[in-house]
Parts: structure tokens; C-alpha cells; sequence
């Protein structure tokens, strides 16, 4: 069986999406003569956990750990509150503080390529040893933080190993890069890193054609398409809520605040008491104070409930009952190659997908080959309240479902499957 070295930042009880990537390919890869050896953070500061993981955790893997120095726990000092809120992607773009701005600043300037970047030379330094004693000869990084990919990078120059590196998110381009408030210098230092990864891994993985088209312009090494995916789980026993359920199910960052969805709706509250007595909007996680305020603003508070963040067990069981599931990406050019690893778990759960991106996004085109519901722009408001009228007649009548198609090859062990032929 081969021997392969895992290195990633966020593992239980981390929350959150970063998370269930690898621990489902870890799950698997022994199913395909691959045996994972794991290196993580000792220390590590997560801002969402979820110890629920832990149990899904497959035995006897071998797991290596080091002390992580993170600035994070010295600016909370500050101000608690905000810097959970940075570090966790929820960067909002008004009413920002002096304090917020200046967090900000560092972040973007003095940490690059993130917050992450003092794990790297001790990490490079311990895992030459690790890699002589279990005798290994293939890396594998997976980032964000993009940090990670440097012990990878630094693991590569000094001991020549194979290394396949694993782009969760891309680099430069991903939503956030823009507020990190870079100088000129510092984007041009992001820019050169993420080149001299991307020229020197001998195998770059990343999670959607837009990202694949974006990188195949900086490196000619060889770029593979793995998407995220659903776990396979015993058949879906959640009773349908009574209520017409529209559930969003993860973070709500600021930028994800589609105001024809809001119009939409309030207007259907307004005009439709039948829709205002059964219609319920859940947000299931951490929602910005932008987006709250915007959804108040549209007098659409008081159908709706903050859930909160939930064990990724629960959330499932969310997904499963909700009448109508919510996707929202931020209306952005860079975005568009952003596939959230819950759009295949909300095609497992079998229940419409409502989708609101930006023109060309990824995910449109995937809603469109499986069958699994509709994607709109931010400015087709009327197309939008077409549907969702459609869909609500439809649950009047309990007729409310999808028909999916095709969706079989996004589950974690086919995915599994197709990532050990990399290996």
C-alpha cells in the first residue's frame, strides 16, 4: 500500500466547509491502496468547531502534530469579537472600525501569505525526519490557508518528493483578496508565491473548471478537476418541515446579499397572505450585520429565524427537511469558479436548489446538468419570483421535490477514487 503525507491546517474538531474535504478523502483512500499518514496543527485556532467530527475520524490513522504560532490570539486580546470574524471570512465592507481596518492592514501586509505563515520552517524543518522514518515520497497540501502549500514548496526543494497540491480555494483571486486593504508590494509578493507554487508542485488539484482556466494561465504542470461531494448516508428519514422552508445553510459574508431574492420575497409577503402566514427563511450559521440588516430593511425579519452555527450532523438534517435550499455566492467576477462544498450535499438531500451567483458561475451549469433546481443573476428579479411562486404552489399541494440526475459521481469515495489516481 502507498504511502502518502497529508499536511492541512483545518481538521476536527475544526467546523465549517475546510474541514470535510479531507476527512472524507482520508476516509477513503484506503479503499483504493493509498494509506494517509496526517500532519496538523497542535494548537491550532479555530473559529467555528464542531467536536461532532471527531467521531468520523477513521481509526488507526497515523497523525503527526506540531505547535502552531498564530497572531490571532494576541489581537483577541483587542477586540475578541472582530477577530474571530476576520478569521473566520466574514469581512464587512461597511461601517468598519479603526480597529477592524487596522486588523485588516496587518493581516493583509505583514502575514503574507496568511496569519498561518509561522507554522512553516519548523514544519518543514520536523517533517523531513517524518518523511525518512515512514519512508514516504508523495506530499499532498491543501489550502486555504495558502500558507500550507509553502511547507509543501519548502518540503519539495530540499528532498525532491512528488508534490500534489490541493486548492480548496484559489490564491489571488478569491473573494476576501480584495479587503485585505494590500499594498502594492504585498499583492505582488502574493502573486510571486502563488507562481512559484504553482511552477514547482508536480500536480495542482482544484475544485472547478474556472479555477483550473485561471491557473493553466500561470503554470503549465498538469491541473486536475476534483470537486467537493456528498457523503453517502443511510436514506434520507427527516419528515418535510409544514412550514414553506427556505434554508440557507453556512455563512452569510457581506458580499452575499442578493437584493432581488429580499424584493422577491417581501413583495410576495406583501401580496400573497397565504405566502406571508407559510413562508420561513432559516439561516443556518454565521450571518454579517450587513446582510441583517438588509433583510430587516425588506420587512422580511419577521418570517425569518437565525439558526446558528450547527454540528455539520444537524446541518445535514437541515438540509433534508427544508422545503427549498438557499446558495448564494457573491456577485463578483472572481467568484465565479466558487463550487460550496454544500451544493453536493444539498443535491443529496433531493430537495430544490435555489442559486444566486455571478454570470458564468460554476455552480449554474451544475444545478443545470443534475436537475437539481435554478440559478439566477442578482439583477433577474422577476424570473426569480416566478419560480419561487412556482415552487410554493407546488408545496401547497405537497408535489414539492427534485428530480436529480447524474449526481453519483460527486460522492466522496467516487471523488476518492479519482484523486488516488493522482497519487
Amino acid at each position: 500500500m502507498k504511502k502518502v503525507l497529508v499536511i492541512a491546517y483545518y481538521w476536527p474538531p475544526a467546523g465549517g466547509p475546510g474541514v470535510q474535504r479531507w476527512l472524507k478523502f482520508i476516509t477513503y483512500l484506503r479503499d483504493f491502496n493509498v494509506e494517509p499518514v496526517l500532519y496538523i496543527p497542535k494548537n491550532p485556532h479555530y473559529p467555528i468547531q464542531d467536536a461532532s467530527l471527531l467521531k468520523e475520524i477513521p481509526e488507526g490513522i497515523t497523525i503527526y502534530e506540531q505547535p502552531i504560532f498564530e497572531p490571532y490570539a494576541l489581537a483577541s486580546v483587542f477586540s475578541s469579537k472582530k477577530t474571530k470574524r476576520i478569521s473566520s471570512g466574514l469581512i464587512q465592507t461597511k461601517k468598519q472600525s479603526i480597529v477592524e481596518k487596522l486588523f485588516l492592514w496587518i493581516r493583509g501586509n505583514l502575514f503574507i501569505p496568511d496569519a498561518r505563515k509561522f507554522w512553516v520552517k519548523p514544519s518543514i524543518t520536523f517533517l523531513e525526519g517524518v518523511l525518512e522514518k515512514e519512508k514516504i515520497e508523495t506530499v499532498i497540501t491543501t489550502g486555504p490557508p495558502h500558507s500550507v502549500h509553502l511547507i509543501g514548496l519548502g518540503l519539495k526543494e530540499k528532498l525532491d518528493i512528488r508534490w500534489v497540491t490541493d486548492f480548496r480555494d484559489p490564491w489571488t483571486t478569491i473573494g476576501y483578496h480584495k479587503k485585505l486593504k494590500l499594498t502594492k508590494a504585498s499583492q505582488k509578493k502574493h502573486k510571486q508565491l502563488e507562481s512559484k507554487v504553482l511552477n514547482t508542485a508536480d500536480t495542482v488539484i482544484v475544485t472547478s473548471a474556472t479555477t483550473k482556466a485561471e491557473f493553466t494561465a500561470i503554470t503549465k504542470k498538469p491541473i486536475e478537476v476534483i470537486t467537493n461531494g456528498y457523503d453517502v448516508s443511510t436514506s434520507n428519514t427527516e419528515v418535510l418541515d409544514t412550514e414553506f422552508t427556505m434554508a440557507h445553510i453556512g455563512s452569510l459574508l457581506t458580499g452575499r446579499d442578493p437584493n432581488n431574492l429580499w424584493q422577491a420575497l417581501s413583495e410576495l409577503v406583501t401580496e400573497n397572505e397565504k405566502f406571508k402566514t407559510h413562508f420561513k427563511l432559516q439561516l443556518v450559521g454565521v450571518v454579517s450585520d450587513d446582510v441583517l440588516e438588509n433583510i430587516t430593511k425588506h420587512g422580511l425579519i419577521s418570517n425569518t429565524k437565525i439558526v446558528g452555527y450547527l454540528s455539520h450532523k444537524k446541518a445535514i438534517s437541515f438540509q433534508r427537511k427544508s422545503q427549498v435550499l438557499l446558495l448564494i455566492e457573491i456577485d463578483a467576477e472572481e467568484t465565479k469558479g466558487i463550487i460550496p462544498g454544500k451544493l453536493f450535499e444539498y443535491m443529496a438531500a433531493g430537495r430544490p436548489i435555489l442559486g444566486i451567483g455571478p454570470k458564468n458561475w460554476d455552480v449554474g451549469q451544475l444545478i443545470s446538468e443534475t436537475n437539481t433546481g435554478k440559478a439566477f443573476l442578482y439583477d433577474n428579479k422577476e424570473a426569480l419570483k416566478e419560480v419561487i411562486v412556482k415552487w410554493f404552489k407546488l408545496y401547497l399541494k405537497g408535489e414539492l421535490k427534485n428530480t436529480s440526475e447524474n449526481i453519483e459521481k460527486y460522492s466522496r469515495k467516487a471523488l476518492t477514487e479519482q484523486l488516488a489516481k493522482h497519487l
